[in-house]
């Protein structure tokens, strides 16, 4: 329904239930949820631009948002576990950004995720294994630059930056800049990790 909005941070309100940002647009206040991270980030009247998410229930609708488009891509996919609502997602948000959560799951650290709040062991382990199956189900023909040798990791690499919503191209030059500064793509883990904290920059 919303993609983003772009406007004036007029009041912030934080409580047990939620942190919540009012952003004003054209003469119109916007409620949105927030996680603790975006939260902290930003003043009252800063002008922001934000990431939206329409939550649709029974009873009711509210927006979540989000300062960075990754964070939002990320809370989509965390929403699509069962078990796992927009408060949840965005207390995972609030405690990791998106490059550690990223590296949690798909190297099955699940006691490094339990340290966000509501999530038990057996949740965690949850996350990983339906999280680590959607990784693997996106887009397996996958072309890349020709100067890269293609191999099942960096496939395996592609395969979730994809997931998360990135361009090829935006991939091919991660994966370039990466490799320049010597990450072999073999030592996947921290070659994911550099390739995140470049697209997230």
């Amino acid at each position: 329904m919303f993609d983003y909005i772009k406007g004036q941070l007029t009041s912030k309100s934080k409580n047990f239930k939620a942190n919540c940002f009012t952003v004003e647009n054209s003469g119109i206040g916007y409620l949105l949820e927030v996680s603790d991270t975006d939260y902290d980030k930003k003043n009252i009247n800063d002008e922001i631009k934000i990431y939206t998410v329409l939550i649709h229930k029974e009873d009711s609708m509210s927006l979540c948002g989000f300062l960075c488009k990754e964070a939002r891509d990320i809370f989509n996919v965390l929403t699509s576990v069962s078990g796992i609502g927009s408060k949840m997602a965005l207390g995972l948000l609030g405690e990791f950004d998106v490059s550690d959560l990223i590296y949690a799951v798909v190297n099955e650290n699940a006691k490094e995720l339990t340290k966000a709040k509501g999530v038990g062991i057996k949740l965690a382990q949850k996350i990983i294994l339906e999280l680590k199956d959607k990784f693997i189900s996106f887009g397996s023909n996958i072309n890349i630059d020709s100067n890269i040798q293609i191999s099942s990791d960096a496939e395996d690499i592609q395969n979730i930056l994809v997931s998360l919503g990135y361009e090829q191209n935006e991939i091919n030059k991660a994966i370039n800049k990466v490799l320049e500064q010597g990450v072999k793509l073999s030592d996947n883990e921290e070659f994911l990790r550099k390739a995140l904290q470049y697209l997230s920059a």
